[in-house]
């Protein structure tokens, strides 16, 4: 007979007995699969702080600090600048085939705007890049390798598509040509506050005859009458002056007031057959 005291002895031993080895590996695999969820957890937070790193050292070494403010640039022209003068052949907007050139000299442009000009108004594709873009549009401009020559903004306000309202800034009295080859089907008084200030000027194009360009916020020239043949080298008229009547939208990009020549193309009156 085993005495009581042997027996706990023997129940306590058995207890501490080492695992056999297929015991240990089952253990051993038991506690592998408990802390594979931790690592691959582990793994998914360290790729996504790297990657934030990355876009965010992508982003800076880009574009300089990140500013919620627009990024304006330099303005084309000083306000001491000379109005007057031809511009040099330069498209400034595209409207499916048509072609739209700068209308003002490039050394008297303030700057370049977009703006909504209404129902009706057709959308432009402008040339060249957008100075107040948000980050990723720049960062969309710098890979894609826009045009960096022209640098245009994105103006408030209006109705209609984004782009469907040009404003070339420039000084008042500054020569305005007509940015399309055509015929001046239209000049009218262009009222701002029941007041007129200076006129609207209509061309039908030669290469896209099922459209209308108008020119507003110009005095148009003396010598121009409807039926009048204009080609880009024709002088229409001057930028005159609104401050009086409005603000200009445009000012927050220039040094002055925001004077500027405005243009929209709208599809042209259909003929009724009689």
């Amino acid at each position: 007979m085993v005495p009581r005291m042997a027996s706990a002895r023997n129940r306590e031993a058995a207890r501490h007995r080492a695992p056999a080895p297929s015991e240990r590996r089952e253990l051993q695999r038991v506690r592998a699969r408990r802390r594979r969820p931790d690592r691959h957890a582990g793994r998914v937070v360290l790729t996504a702080f790297l990657s934030a790193v990355l876009l965010l050292t992508l982003l800076l070494t880009a574009f300089g600090t990140w500013s919620s403010e627009p990024v304006a640039s330099r303005p084309l022209a000083s306000p001491d600048v000379l109005p007057g003068g031809q511009p040099l052949p330069q498209i400034v907007a595209t409207v499916g085939a048509l072609q739209v050139q700068l209308p003002v000299a490039q050394s008297a442009v303030t700057a370049i705007g977009y703006y909504r000009a209404g129902d009706g108004a057709l959308s432009l594709d402008p040339i060249g890049r957008q100075g107040n873009a948000g980050v990723f549009g720049r960062l969309w401009h710098r890979l894609a390798g826009s045009n960096e020559g022209l640098v245009w903004y994105q103006l408030r306000g209006g109705g209609g598509p984004g782009t469907s309202g040009l404003a070339v800034g420039a000084a008042p009295g500054t020569d305005v040509y007509s940015p399309v080859t055509g015929i001046v089907v239209g000049i009218t008084d262009f009222e701002l506050s029941n007041r007129i200030y200076g006129a609207r000027i209509d061309i039908r194009p030669q290469t896209a005859p099922s459209v209308v360009v108008s020119l507003t916020h110009l005095r148009a020239d003396p010598a121009l009458t409807v039926g009048s043949a204009v080609a880009k080298t024709t002088k229409v008229g001057v930028v005159v002056d609104l401050t009086a009547v409005e603000r200009q939208a445009l000012a927050r990009f220039t040094q002055d007031a925001g004077n500027n020549v405005s243009l929209s193309v709208r599809p042209a009156a259909a003929r009724t057959v009689r």
